[in-house]
Order: structure tokens, then sequence, then C-alpha cells
């Protein structure tokens, strides 16, 4: 396998996923200008990380489709659940709320409302998505009350987890007083896939 990957995006998840697995694959970093090149557009059209390349050529978009396509295709890596449907569907919820809820919160922050082209309105719309994403953390936090992982076994949605953590880290998101939230992070920096991921991107 071959993922395509830029250094602490969302793909970090699906890289570190790779590490659990523990089988061969090959990591090709791409840059936001390599995604635009017209090589890398064959290989994901919508200009993104990550992609995720089957070695009959076979490509995979899409962070969930991925991360739920690893745990599939690798069931004894234990990282979908325990076999049962209403496990498999935790799973997917806490992705979930990882990739469809407090990703797209920070678009704001990554500069997505610039066009409204007023300062005081940018930065208006910085401090609303600095809030809704600490209400978010907050039910983080609340669910990992006495668990290590998200869901109590460690799985494909602990990666995604940590990756917006770490982003929300590195713009000063107010997470005070989620020790559950700041014991989860400490779990996975120590854990040695997500050293081997960090170290292969080059992420601090």
């Amino acid at each position: 396998m071959k993922l395509y990957y830029s250094p602490g995006a969302c793909s970090l998840s699906d890289h570190i996923v790779l590490e659990w697995i523990g089988q061969p694959y090959e990591a090709v970093r791409v840059s936001r200008e390599d995604r635009q090149t017209a090589e890398y557009l064959a290989i994901n059209p919508a200009g993104a990380v990550p992609a995720l390349a089957a070695p009959d050529g076979w490509v995979l978009t899409q962070n969930a489709a991925i991360l739920n396509y690893l745990a599939d295709s690798h069931p004894e890596a234990g990282l979908g659940g325990d076999g049962s449907a209403r496990s498999r569907a935790e799973v997917n919820r806490w992705l979930g709320v990882a990739n469809a809820d407090i990703h797209p919160a920070f678009h704001p922050l990554f500069g997505s409302t610039a066009y409204l082209g007023d300062a005081d309105l940018i930065d208006r719309t910085k401090q609303a998505a600095a809030t809704k994403l600490r209400g978010l953390f907050a039910r983080v936090d609340r669910q990992l009350e006495g668990r290590d992982w998200i869901t109590g076994s460690r799985s494909i949605a602990d990666p995604y987890l940590f990756v917006v953590t770490r982003w929300a880290r590195a713009m000063d998101i107010d997470l005070s007083g989620f020790d559950n939230l700041a014991r989860f992070f400490d779990t996975m920096l120590g854990d040695a896939g997500v050293q081997r991921a960090l170290l292969q991107e080059g992420a601090t």
C-alpha cells in the first residue's frame, strides 16, 4: 500500500493506523503545491490528502473511508471494535465526531473566511470557531472519563482525535480543565506507532 500524506495533516491518522497494523507500506510526502499538480490530481481529483493506493492500482480517498478500509482489511489489529455491530457503530460515532464535527470547525482558523475581506469580521469567525471547538473537545473529554481510548479500546477513531487535538494545541485553543483529553494525548504521544509516524513526517 502507498499512503499519500502531508506532514501533520489529517492524513497523519492513516499513517498511525498503518503503523499499528504493522504491514509494509510506502509513505509519499505531498506538499500543498504538489497537491495541485496534474500528476497528483489524477490520484485524488480533490487535490487533498490522504489518498491510499493499493498494489493493483486502486486508489481510495476520504479519510473515514480509508480508516474503515484499513480496519476491515486487517481485523487482526482490532481497530474496528470488538466485532459486534454496536461496537463498530461506536467507533464510527467517534470517528465522525473527529472527521465531521471537529475537523470542519477548524476551517476559519485555517483561513476559509479570508474571502470576507474584513479583518474584524474574520477575527469574529475565528473566535466563534475557537468557542465551538472548546465545546466539542469538552464532549470528547467527558467521553474519555475512565477510558484510555475514546471507545474503551484502541480504534481508528483515536488517531484522528489525536490529530485534531494536536491542531488545537498548536493553535492555542483553550483546552484547560480537560484532564482526560490531556491524558489521552500523552498516551498517544507515548505510543511507538505514533512516534514512528511522527518521525517519518518530520512532525514535532
